[in-house]
């Protein structure tokens, strides 16, 4: 996608989960964008819908995609005539059935009741994939591979490697379950498994991203941070742009967000142009941020050392971020070393977890699938400075 083109992104207020408040406000985004029919779908289209189902979490920690959410976006599918429909995602957490956990989130019930079935989500695809920058395959979920489009309904949250997960990021649960760890370890720094991410965005590419910023997670998400009432549905055929608005609203550069930077280099989307829709008309980004932001939502805001201390690089392990156990929390139950991807393991448990931090590659699975909230990303007093005071 060309810098030069403009996308859209509607923006509508919801302030609660009333089921009937979020039906209007995602059937009134989709409306201002310029309806159902102005998306590369048909009728006939076999379709999936992608939430975000991380880990087996009630709605309330805003840790998945909120199942009203999900089930605003299916009736609205359904009473415009898309009727070839079915949802899932591949979590983490190989150990347990992907639809146990939407189970658990509170999506399967609605599911159910819309007549949703879960697709295949545990078989995986081999897909070769030669136009990718760093990833020339990808094992990708039997449904994803044959769908005829992906309906993204992703969730505002932050993330301890990319700073932010929303629309880019969220097709990483189109990956089949037990690749993910291979891919973490491949692509090990936030910015080349940014660079995975925008491939795989090029190959799966959703036809609609719908976000669930009703209540927003923040801190130390993806999992395990805190609920932050943010109040909107935000819709955008562009994932970029979608996540270059949440950067906005958060007070968060986008261009210090590496899916951001890596999508956009790879023509997935735009981060530097975008038009803001509301029921008020058009707007823009800043405007948005002004007027539906919150400047004090808990994000890594701070540019991190990538090279540029050359004179001073015995700096640089100052300001990393490092994995710790919060071992009055720790339960023993291992989910952290079955996520870590280090051949060897970064991460043992005896009683509690420990950490090999010359092994730890900082890719935080660790910390994204602790279910007990029992793992952090420590920084130490001279990053929390810079991330403070050195917001370039």
């Amino acid at each position: 996608m060309s810098e030069n083109i403009r996308s859209k992104v509607a923006l509508v207020k919801c302030d609660s989960y009333e089921q009937d408040k979020v039906d209007a406000a995602v059937r009134k985004a989709v409306e201002i964008l310029g309806g159902l029919e102005e998306i590369d779908i048909t009728k006939e289209s076999r379709l999936v819908l992608k939430p975000n189902l991380l880990a087996k979490n009630p709605p309330e920690k805003a840790c998945t995609t909120h199942p009203a959410v999900f089930a605003a976006v299916g009736k609205l599918l359904q009473d415009e005539g898309y009727t070839n429909l079915k949802y899932g995602d591949s979590p983490g957490n190989p150990v347990i059935k992907p639809e146990k956990i939407a189970d658990e989130c509170g999506l399967k019930t609605v599911a159910d009741e819309l007549g949703i079935p879960f697709g295949s989500f545990e078989e995986g695809v081999e897909i070769e994939f030669p136009e990718g920058r760093v990833a020339d395959k990808f094992v990708i979920c039997k449904e994803v591979v044959e769908a005829d489009g992906i309906i993204n309904v992703c969730k505002m949250k932050t993330h301890q490697l990319e700073r932010i997960t929303g629309a880019v990021k969220n097709t990483f649960g189109c990956v089949f379950g037990i690749n993910k760890a291979s891919s973490h370890a491949r692509f090990s720094t936030a910015e080349t498994f940014a660079k995975m991410i925008g491939d795989l965005n090029n190959l799966v590419r959703p036809k609609l991203h719908v976000m669930d910023g009703i209540v927003a997670m923040e801190g130390n998400g993806p999992q395990n941070g805190t609920p932050k009432q943010m109040g909107v549905i935000l819709v955008s055929t562009d994932p970029v742009a979608i996540d270059g608005l949440f950067c906005h609203l958060v007070d968060l550069k986008p261009e210090l967000v590496p899916t951001n930077v890596a999508a956009m280099e790879q023509g997935v989307g735009t981060y530097k142009d975008i038009i803001v829709i509301t029921e008020d008309g058009e707007i823009t980004p800043q405007e948005a941020a002004e007027k539906y932001g919150d400047k004090d939502f808990n994000v890594q805001r701070g540019k991190e050392y990538k090279g540029q201390l050359q004179a001073v690089r015995f700096l640089v392990p100052f300001l990393q971020k490092k994995p710790v156990v919060k071992e009055s929390k720790c339960i023993g139950c291992g989910i952290c070393v079955d996520s870590c991807p280090v051949e060897g393991k970064a991460i043992h448990v005896d009683g509690t977890a420990h950490y090999d931090y010359d092994k730890c590659i900082k890719c935080y699975c660790c910390q994204e699938m602790c279910p007990e909230d029992a793992i952090t990303v420590k920084k130490s007093l001279l990053a929390r400075i810079a991330d403070r005071k050195w917001r370039v």
